[in-house]
């Protein structure tokens, strides 16, 4: 249990939502920045901040959903108490500054006024450091986008989660040709600077999953790739996890489609939608996981996010580390446990067409 020093804003009940002069500072960023006291094996390397709480949308996964009776000031498994703005804000420009960390993630629930404290809060942050400023938000206009951009952000993150139609509905029940839209818009217009977030196991096949990827890939938008975590008080908090197999499968999938070294084409997939080959001999998939960069967090530069799906000393999904030569044999043996291989593909194995 966290235990919160007593500078910590108390904590306030879920139907009040938090003050603008107040901002969410991730438990593990608090502790890098100086601001609490608490034991963790590996520190966060970029200083995650949530803009308000208790949105306004109600997807099934998340703590900060409109209907979710999860604790107040969490998200996913993570703690985030309140700190004043004038408090947090210079002790990232700080950390930055003694090389603690990297970049800045915002996190902003759909809240009143969130797109004017993102704005305000960006603003204040660049005018005291040069930190990469990373804004993960829900967006509708490509002028709103432009603001955050203008106002010191470095790269905006519009989320899909899901990666196909069926699961964004279940799982989001918004429109899920409006949110992709926006995305791709987003992405032709700001080249490099649009990001997104999809979430393994929510409905999608690891086909869908990798053919989301490769258009992402296309688009030059980075993908934060994220495990569902069930968590106590969310509409899906019995639903479980992805298998750690087919999670390493479409780890392994975006390693290789974000370096160039496979198109989604190149893969086969089995009639239910799983990978089955990755169309490489067994030595060369190896040989292209063998540093085991695949199985590392993925998102923007310089984030692992620790523990954010994980419990300590349980099953990494993202290690927020470079992987000791035992976890990335632990890795590639999952990756590779039901596959065939390019000189020996099994019966009723399908790859997609090739083309545009």
């Amino acid at each position: 249990m966290l235990r919160f020093r007593q500078d910590t804003v108390t904590l306030e009940s879920r139907d009040k939502s938090m003050p603008a002069s107040l901002i969410g500072v991730s438990a593990g960023t608090a502790m890098v920045l100086g601001l609490k006291r608490i034991s963790q094996t590996d520190a966060p390397t970029t200083a995650y901040l949530m803009v308000g709480e208790d949105c306004s949308s109600d997807c099934t996964f998340c703590t900060q959903a409109r209907n979710s009776t999860a604790r107040s000031h969490f998200l996913s498994r993570v703690a985030w108490p309140p700190y004043p703005a004038k408090v947090a804000l210079p002790a990232v420009a700080d950390s930055f500054a003694q090389g603690r960390i990297m970049r800045c993630c915002l996190q902003v629930p759909v809240s009143p006024g969130y797109l004017e404290q993102t704005l305000n809060l960006a603003q204040q942050l660049h005018s005291l450091c040069l930190i990469p400023i990373c804004a993960s938000i829900v967006l509708h206009r490509l002028d709103d986008v432009q603001a955050l951009l203008t106002s010191g952000v470095e790269r905006v993150s519009l989320a899909l989660d899901a990666a196909c139609e069926s699961a964004y509905r279940e799982a989001k029940g918004h429109d899920w040709t409006r949110r992709l839209d926006i995305l791709r818009r987003a992405a032709e217009r700001f080249p490099g600077r649009i990001g997104t977030h999809l979430i393994v196991g929510l409905g999608e096949t690891e086909q869908d999953m990798a053919t989301m990827l490769q258009e992402m890939v296309d688009r030059q938008v980075s993908v934060g790739l994220f495990a569902f975590t069930p968590v106590r008080g969310t509409a899906w908090a019995a639903r479980p996890p992805p298998s750690l197999f087919s999670y390493r499968r479409i780890q392994a999938a975006r390693y290789l489609l974000a370096t160039g070294a496979r198109r989604v084409q190149d893969l086969h997939f089995s009639a239910a939608g799983q990978i089955v080959s990755y169309g490489l001999s067994q030595a060369e998939l190896r040989a292209r996981l063998a540093d085991g960069c695949a199985f590392q967090t993925a998102g923007c530069p310089g984030c692992n996010r620790p523990y954010y799906n994980e419990r300590p000393g349980g099953v990494m999904y993202n290690y927020p580390r470079r992987l000791r030569p035992e976890e990335v044999e632990e890795a590639i043996s999952a990756v590779t446990v039901e596959l065939a291989f390019a000189e020996a593909i099994g019966e009723g194995v399908c790859s997609l067409p090739s083309g545009d």
